[in-house]
């Protein structure tokens, strides 16, 4: 065979190949006509910024949209539906802008922002500081905080059940110690009076480095890879030590954690990232629950104080 054929044959090739490549990789279209709604929660008439839970639900709609994401100052949370609903926790009415994302094939996005003013009006019990983070009365300027962990020594320290079930663990709860060696007894979680939050993935190994557990396809948020699948779980998820803000909350009146970001206990669930207080009766111990962000379970924790 001579070069000009070989030439030929060569170029005959990696032409096929773009192709090919072009056939996998289609059209790339950029959502357009993006479009924010912004639901005051609470708001009427007579009290247009909210009725002071400082809750927000947010929708966007694009054409040739395939997700959507919102972001508050660090906050982002992705919608894939293209909804989602943030809590403002600081006190009186403060206005907030919002961005929305709508992303496209191959990852092209466009954003609108939209500003609102919203009304909040709880503030935390002194109880409640106190047990979370060591808040001082006497000295309410200093800062404080605490660490927790899931309380595995005890039966049901994990589980599920129905949505808006009032039964902890109903429908399934984990025995002691049951889920050793997952990535969760490991985790720690330090509660800071300044409001921020730290998670630990690894208390034990002297650096940043660590695992996480969580709800497979859900944990796709935390943009980690590797880990184990497990059925419906992800095992061992690798994943650095991080920081996110978390808020106290009170909306329809029931005590919560907000966290923004990806901030999360235990087991990662998606969803809001809120954490109702269901129990905090026990010195040293606190029930928490959150619902999914599939809808479909809420997820259940018992955790306990270092």
């Amino acid at each position: 065979m001579n070069i000009n054929k070989i030439l030929i044959l060569f170029l005959s090739i990696g032409l096929f190949a773009c192709q090919e490549d072009d056939q996998q990789f289609g059209d790339v279209t950029v959502p357009t006509n993006l479009t924010i709604q912004a639901e005051i929660v609470g708001a009427d008439a007579d009290n247009p910024n909210g009725d002071g839970s400082g809750e927000v639900i947010f929708t966007a709609n694009a054409d040739n949209a395939i997700s959507y994401a919102f972001v508050y100052n660090t906050d982002k949370r992705s919608a894939p539906g293209g909804s989602q609903s943030f809590i403002f926790s600081t006190l009186g009415v403060n206005t907030y802008t919002v961005t929305a994302i709508a992303y496209g094939t191959a990852g092209v996005s466009t954003s609108e922002t939209i500003e609102v003013d919203v009304l909040a009006l709880y503030e935390p019990p002194i109880e409640l500081r106190a047990k979370l983070f060591n808040f001082d009365p006497d000295n309410p300027d200093a800062e404080t905080s605490k660490t927790w962990r899931i309380k595995s020594e005890v039966p049901g320290h994990f589980g599920l059940g129905p949505v808006g079930g009032e039964i902890p663990t109903e429908w399934y709860g984990a025995s002691v110690n049951e889920k050793a060696g997952v990535g969760m007894y490991d985790d720690r979680y330090v509660f800071n009076s300044d409001g921020t939050f730290e998670f630990i993935t690894n208390v034990n190994s002297g650096d940043s480095s660590g695992t996480v557990f969580g709800r497979a396809g859900l944990i796709d948020q935390l943009n980690g890879s590797g880990g184990t699948v497990n059925g419906a779980d992800v095992e061992n998820l690798p994943y650095e030590d991080f920081e996110v803000a978390y808020s106290l909350i009170a909306p329809g009146g029931t005590e919560t954690i907000s966290f923004s970001g990806n901030g999360f206990i235990g087991y990662f669930t998606g969803g809001t990232q809120n954490y109702e207080i269901f129990d905090r009766s026990v010195p040293g111990e606190l029930i928490l629950k959150t619902t999914d962000g599939n809808n479909e379970f809420d997820w259940w924790f018992i955790l306990t104080s270092e």
